[in-house]
């Protein structure tokens, strides 16, 4: 009863809608929520000081390591958007090809690129009060011209189901159009390539990747998985898709896009590996194929992913194996030395530094032993990822032929 009452209680203190303008859903559990925040708030207010003193004087971020503790740390929501920026080199982007995007959005028009545009309009964050149509301002507009200027800047990838959820947590950090543009290039173009494209080869790729990952650090998981022939495309393809949006809460998945920017894709394998280390337990209980896809919605939600700031301690607090495992060309200062000098016809090309090299950049992961303060960094892993490296190509291949999730493509 006593339990009840702090319940009710909570659920009059804690607002409906959060900061971002999403509605909590039915079951949301207010009171946890509410303990959670009250330690939560300590940290964001100390952070908060320390991007203002960093961030003083309203010059360039430059990554350093300062810079890269920081983010793992967490970036308050009035710094997130120039922290983005300034790391990921969209701000160097954007500086070097002023009104690129106002020109994009007055070119030549595709109808079957707006028609698919449109349609996933009203499917975009519908539990979101500020895309809806009565909302002022609407965010379906400025979500509607960051896609449509991509599909016309980038003509490879063009538009598909899951950007708009990409596109439209970007429109919800910056408030600004253009800058939501240049930070959608970021992820499509340098950090994530051949995520959208036609193929998705980075994608598919990069689900194997993971499998390899869970065969080698959680043998058990993967056997189960294996034993019901279920492929990670089955039970993953969105976590990788959305980048996590609209499967973890919004502030983790925040957290989580802090680290992308400033340090690139590995950061989505340790949140998975995360979600599953933690949840083997669980996860090891299925016996169906059924029960198994249920097992892993079941991991996205609850105490543990809501508590952002824990969640992320845990996923980043194995160091990468060497310097060379942090992102080259296209992020932050290396931005603006080369991947600036192109001209605005070139921006939309996708950057391909190699198959290869770019996967070995994202799989360089340390061993988990014990609890997350016993990890450390194992020097074999390199070694590790070159002997796997044909069947992780040849697995790659296959699933290439395989269809992926029903998208919609233009």
């Amino acid at each position: 009863m006593a339990a009840a009452g702090r319940a009710q209680a909570a659920r009059g203190r804690v607002p409906r809608i959060d900061p971002y303008g999403f509605e909590r859903p039915e079951d949301f559990d207010y009171a946890a929520y509410e303990e959670f925040f009250s330690t939560y708030l300590v940290i964001l207010t100390r952070r908060a000081i320390k991007w203002s003193k960093l961030l003083k004087g309203g010059g360039g971020l430059q990554r350093s390591m300062t810079v890269k503790r920081y983010i793992r740390k967490g970036v308050p929501l009035e710094h997130r958007a120039r922290v983005w920026m300034g790391v990921s080199g969209a701000q160097a982007q954007m500086d070097r090809n002023p009104g690129y995007y106002q020109r994009l959005l007055q070119g030549e028009r595709s109808a079957s690129l707006e028609e698919a545009i449109r349609t996933d309009m009203s499917r975009t964050f519908p539990d979101n009060v500020r895309f809806r149509k009565d909302a002022e301002p609407c965010l379906q507009g400025p979500l509607y011209n960051v896609l449509l200027a991509y599909g016309h800047h980038n003509h490879g990838v063009g538009y598909c189901q899951g950007m708009n959820f990409v596109a439209g947590c970007l429109v919800l950090v910056t408030r600004s159009e253009e800058e939501a543009f240049w930070l959608l290039d970021a992820l499509l173009g340098r950090i994530l390539p051949d995520y959208y494209s036609p193929s998705m080869l980075g994608l598919k790729t990069d689900q194997e990747v993971l499998g390899e990952l869970v065969r080698l650090k959680l043998p058990a998981v993967a056997a189960l998985m294996d034993g019901h022939g279920v492929l990670w495309t089955l039970v993953a393809s969105r976590w990788f898709i959305c980048l996590f949006v609209d499967v973890l809460p919004v502030e983790t998945v925040l957290r989580v896009w802090d680290c992308l920017f400033s340090e690139g894709s590995k950061i989505l394998f340790r949140v998975a590996l995360t979600l599953l280390k933690h949840h083997q337990a669980s996860i090891l209980e299925a016996t169906s194929v059924p029960d198994l896809c249920e097992k892993f919605k079941e991991i996205t939600r609850g105490r543990f992913v809501t508590e952002c700031h824990s969640f992320m301690q845990e996923s980043v607090c194995v160091q990468a194996t060497s310097r060379r495992t942090e992102p080259s060309a296209g992020h932050g200062a290396e931005v603006s030395r080369s991947q600036t000098s192109r001209g605005p016809e070139q921006v939309g090309v996708q950057r391909r530094t190699g198959r290869q090299q770019a996967r070995a950049r994202m799989l360089q992961f340390p061993h988990h032993q014990g609890n997350a303060h016993q990890n450390h960094v194992t020097s074999r892993l390199p070694e590790w990822l070159s002997s796997k490296r044909p069947q992780i190509a040849s697995v790659a291949e296959r699933v290439n032929r395989e269809p992926c999730a029903p998208l919609v493509r233009v």
